[in-house]
């Protein structure tokens, strides 16, 4: 008989607020306790100590409005959030600072969060939907240069840029984009050549979040629909469908492959957090604990790989925190 699902370890309380994005930041040295940053509808970037379970801080830099993206720039004091206020905040967290040192205005008024991908010692590309509608613009941190921006061809009719994702195959590689566009496209992008190499059809709705994996050249997008699209890509750099993996209730807003590419978590708009081997999308657990929409899914970065832990956000203010099928 199939196993019971288990309960999360633990439950974060006190957004006050639908949560839509969360970031680890586990990897410190001890004696340094590992961090969970979320994002909420009401403006907040809250700041928990995973250890007491509590609000270290709560930052507020978006003017009351939705934050939907953070991510941390090497170490846990220096951070990135995205708001519907139209502004990227870069954070200086160091020796309990709580500062906006410097802000992008991204002129966009989608949802789409950014990508940020590490490209040299204190050298970032950001890939964030520019300001006219189907484009996508990169640029480098902290300089805030841009390197380019991405434009569809004339009459491709693809819609906005939904969700992003910035690769590269090892360090000193070219970097690589995956967007995926409101028609339901996933597009290849070179970014020296500011080119789209391939495009595909995945879905016949809005992707809403996408997620690859590099070493084996391989990815999975979802949408509103009641499937989730696993493709890859060949050696001439054309993507394919790899395979169609059909859903029992429809709507997934967030996917995430794990570091060691052995599973992956889906957030459903069914409430509940799906985890999937990530080889044959053999379907491993239904977690079911929260009461709305499951916006975000992340897993931890602990050092350690038995610390490690997978979060989910949703839109009835809570956390979950899971611990799942460890690395081994």
């Amino acid at each position: 008989m199939a196993l019971p699902p288990p309960d999360p370890e633990f439950v974060l309380r006190g957004t006050s607020a639908a949560v839509h994005t969360l970031q680890f930041s586990c990897g410190g040295q001890e004696p340094d306790f590992p961090i969970l940053f979320s994002g909420s509808e009401n403006g907040f970037v809250h700041v928990w100590n995973l250890k007491t379970r509590r609000v270290i801080t709560a930052l507020d830099g978006h003017g009351r409005k939705s934050v939907y993206w953070v991510e941390t720039m090497d170490a846990k004091d220096r951070l990135l959030s995205q708001g519907r206020d139209q502004r990227i905040c870069l954070w200086d967290l160091a020796e309990g600072r709580t500062s906006v040192t410097d802000s992008i205005f991204t002129e966009n008024v989608g949802f789409c969060r950014c990508s940020l991908l590490k490209v040299a010692q204190g050298r970032w590309l950001m890939a964030m939907a520019a300001k006219s509608l189907e484009e996508v613009q990169v640029l480098e941190l902290p300089s805030k240069t841009s390197v380019c921006t991405l434009k569809p061809e004339v009459g491709a009719k693809l819609g906005m840029p939904m969700c992003l994702k910035l690769w590269q195959l090892d360090s000193g590689s070219q970097p690589w984009l995956l967007a995926g566009y409101e028609d339901g496209s996933v597009i290849l992008w070179n970014l020296s050549m500011g080119k789209a190499l391939s495009q595909l059809v995945c879905h016949q709705e809005p992707v809403m979040s996408l997620d690859f994996d590099s070493e084996k050249a391989k990815g999975i997008s979802g949408s509103s629909e009641k499937v989730l699209s696993i493709w890859s890509l060949n050696e001439q750099q054309n993507l394919q469908v790899h395979k169609i993996h059909k859903l029992v209730n429809s709507g997934i807003s967030d996917i995430t492959i794990r570091s060691d590419k052995k599973i992956l978590a889906t957030a459903g708009w069914d409430h509940r957090i799906r985890i999937f081997g990530w080889k044959k999308m053999k379907p491993l657990a239904v977690l079911d604990y929260h009461t709305a929409t499951v916006h975000c899914v992340s897993f931890s970065d602990h050092r350690n790989p038995s610390e490690r832990v997978l979060a989910a956000g949703s839109k009835d203010h809570r956390i979950s925190i899971w611990s799942i099928y460890t690395e081994t």
